[in-house]
């Protein structure tokens, strides 16, 4: 059997978007789906899917402890959206005007809510005159070199009930 870090790339290609089991280092074993192997470090991506609710879970096996990969589960074209989706940021994703608009409007009334200051300057909202808040408006296009406000902010971010109902749909 040829060992793991010896295949090429296109070789660890059969492995992706497939439920496998690897065997790694001391008989330790790890289930999931394939994202992607690393062609330098032959180390694979798994992910597991969490039953209900959208949540994943990401392991790295780093390529030298793999002794053995064996596939359990062909992957559809829902698996491999599904895999995207996990790696794919909201940033990523391609919203509409009326979707940005209804977000940046959701934030700003979420922050004043919580008696945080906030005011418009174009695209952008500015927050208590120290950090600034660019399209698509979620806790990564936060920017302050204020380390503790942005902190803070993200955190009310993330609570702001207006903008888990407003989740675009990847299409």
């Amino acid at each position: 059997m040829v060992e793991w870090r010896q295949l090429k790339p296109l070789e660890w290609c059969k492995y992706v978007n497939k439920k496998v089991k690897v065997t790694a280092h001391e008989k330790h074993q790890f289930d999931g789906w394939v994202f992607t192997v690393d062609p330098v470090s032959a180390s694979i991506v798994l992910v597991t899917f969490q039953e209900k609710g959208g949540t994943a879970t990401v392991r790295v096996v780093t390529g030298h402890a793999v002794q053995e990969v064996e596939i359990l589960q062909e992957g559809n074209e829902e698996t491999a959206r599904r895999l995207r989706d996990t790696f794919m940021p909201l940033g990523g994703q391609v919203l509409s005007l009326e979707e940005l608009r209804c977000r940046k409007e959701s934030l700003r009334m979420w922050l004043e809510k919580n008696r945080i200051p906030v005011e418009e300057e174009g695209e952008t909202l500015r927050v208590a005159n120290v950090l600034t808040v660019s399209a698509p408006y979620g806790a990564e296009n936060c920017s302050s070199s204020n380390e503790i406000i942005l902190a803070r902010v993200q955190n009310l971010m993330e609570g702001n009930p207006g903008l888990t109902l407003q989740q675009p749909s990847n299409s």
